[in-house]
């Protein structure tokens, strides 16, 4: 990680508003692996369980802080290009997602962007209720491109 642990922490947690009010937080930021928390409390809908946009919030997070921990942040910046979220139960809990890119993946993915000047990649992750169980599966398409 070429970026301070602590710096990435509160990009992910404060950098974007809507995303500091959810209470959101990173429990493990290393080289290709971030785990993150979505809080139930403060994120409930109308039958107490979570919000829908928390648990999509959750699910698109770690592709920016998977981002800061795996790759030069002053020479590429990521977008997301595309996402699909598929809800399996509600979410009555503290919901937790992990993410990773292995040194390949990360190799590839920037060889990729240094030749075309952006590299498209895929992050497909579970979001899982604090007893383990599987409440939404996401697909993102996220981009590296170049600066």
């Amino acid at each position: 990680m070429n970026m301070p642990t602590e710096l990435v922490r509160q990009l992910t947690e404060e950098q974007i508003a809507f995303v500091k009010r959810s209470g959101l937080k990173a429990e493990v930021l290393e080289p290709g692996f971030v785990r993150l928390r979505m809080p139930l409390q403060g994120n409930q809908n109308h039958i107490n369980s979570m919000y829908a946009g928390a648990l999509f919030t959750l699910a698109e997070i770690p592709g920016g802080a998977l981002f800061m921990t795996s790759f030069d942040v002053q020479g590429y910046y990521p977008i997301i290009k595309e996402m699909t979220l598929r809800f399996r139960r509600p979410a009555t809990s503290d919901i937790l997602v992990e993410a990773r890119l292995d040194q390949a993946q990360v190799a590839r993915i920037t060889t990729q962007a240094d030749a075309e000047g952006k590299a498209d990649y895929r992050l497909d992750l579970e979001l899982k209720d604090t007893a383990g169980e599987v409440v939404a599966i996401s697909q993102g398409l996220y981009q590296l491109r170049k600066r």
